[in-house]
């Protein structure tokens, strides 16, 4: 949401994050806002990988359901040549591909998503009221991803701890995500 400011005679939008202050929990879940991440979607050949691992800093996984983490960086598997780069540490990975020569397509997407995080020994449970995916332990261990559906939204889920998941969205959808997992969370709990 996003209010004018005066400043000199001139206004000017203030940008306020999505879901801001929020926060959930109930008897065996508890639900945050993540704080603001650096995001890229990047799509590559094969032939591009290696430069693009190396200027990540991290090597970018080739299997399905598969994950690359190194000092804050993550990049999640979405596709043959698809993946979701996201940087915690204050680092700029749209920057680090930017000097990479080889073909590929890197797209800032850092203002279009929220992350929720999901935690506690409910998370399977709380998820699975809007997820089709098996995400049992066996199925989905820890550093899987998948982007699915969670209710009626395209969501992108990572499990990054036994009991914890991150759920990245598009903020447009953030409420209906959050209010989703609320309730979810809840009826986990009964």
């Amino acid at each position: 949401m996003a209010k004018a400011v005066q400043k000199t005679g001139i206004s000017q939008a203030e940008r306020h994050p999505a879901l801001a202050g929020r926060n959930a929990s109930a008897a065996h879940v508890t639900l945050s806002v993540l704080e603001p991440a650096e995001r890229v979607s990047l799509r590559a050949p094969e032939a591009s990988l290696a430069a693009l691992s190396k200027a990540l800093g991290l090597t970018l996984p080739k299997k399905p359901k598969t994950s690359a983490s190194k000092d804050g960086r993550f990049a999640l598997w979405l596709g043959p040549d698809e993946w979701l780069v996201i940087d915690e540490a204050a680092g700029d990975p749209l920057g680090d591909c930017g000097k990479v020569k080889q073909l590929h397509s890197a797209v800032g997407v850092s203002h279009r998503n929220v992350a929720i995080g999901v935690t506690g020994p409910g998370v399977e449970a709380t998820l699975s009221a809007g997820c089709p995916q098996d995400l049992s332990l066996t199925a989905f261990p820890v550093g899987a991803c998948s982007r699915t559906i969670f209710g009626k939204v395209e969501v992108v889920l990572y499990r990054t701890a036994e009991d914890t998941f991150r759920v990245e969205c598009w903020r447009s959808f953030s409420d209906y995500v959050f209010t989703f997992l609320s309730e979810a969370a809840r009826d986990a709990a009964a």
